[in-house]
């Protein structure tokens, strides 16, 4: 497997990249591309399901993806130190049913060498609102540039 740049040890500038090609990936709801920066072996515990490797990470993906329908996220740096980063995030969607959701979180991600993130540790809680309050108002997929981030929201 190649190198996923930037690579650890991660500084303020490295980290905040990694964070933005993690949101950017996510944004594309795009299973199979977002499992490619985890290493083959990963593991993750995201809410209450633990699971472990790539497959398993399409398969979660492509359940949450079915479910959160017009989803938008940002995520921010917490703090970063060697080959590990915390982000928190925030991120916008509906059910079938029309009811929007803001679901916050924060995760921990270790990385290896080659940039692959060996270990990701999420907790989300998810928080009814009204379409109205929605603050996520760009068209699907990559977030703009000129697009707040979340302390820019006041998230």
């Amino acid at each position: 497997m190649s190198a996923r740049p930037p690579l650890p040890p991660f500084t303020a500038e490295t980290a905040a990249q990694k964070a933005r090609l993690a949101e950017d990936a996510w944004n594309s709801r795009d299973p199979e591309r977002v499992s490619l920066a985890y290493t083959e072996d990963s593991r993750w515990r995201n809410r209450a399901e633990f699971i472990q490797g790539r497959p398993a990470i399409i398969g979660l993906l492509s359940r949450k993806w079915a479910r959160e329908l017009d989803y938008r996220l940002i995520k921010e740096v917490w703090t970063f130190h060697g080959n590990r980063i915390a982000v928190r995030f925030a991120y916008e969607w509906h059910d079938d049913s029309g009811h929007w959701y803001r679901s916050h979180g924060n995760e921990q991600w270790e990385f290896d060498e080659q940039g692959l993130m060996r270990r990701r540790e999420a907790s989300i809680n998810d928080v009814p609102i009204r379409a109205e309050d929605r603050k996520f108002h760009w068209p699907l997929g990559r977030r703009p540039d000129d697009h707040p981030g979340l302390t820019d929201l006041g998230l």
